[in-house]
């Protein structure tokens, strides 16, 4: 299961959707922020390798 790479699509109070870089035509994956680094905003990249993500 992974690597994979995804794009910060909307941001939602304590959830964030995110898309596969490599999968564009896949539902959209509602993650809680609190799993997320801190930084993020719309349309940031982030690498999730090994039960983390990480902004690339």
């Amino acid at each position: 299961m992974g690597p994979y790479d995804y794009v910060v699509e909307q941001i939602d109070g304590d959830y964030a959707k995110l898309r596969r870089v490599d999968a564009p035509g896949e539902e959209a994956k509602l993650v809680a922020r609190a799993l997320l680094p801190g930084e993020i905003t719309e349309g940031t990249r982030l690498h999730y390798e090994m039960f983390e993500y990480s902004v690339i």
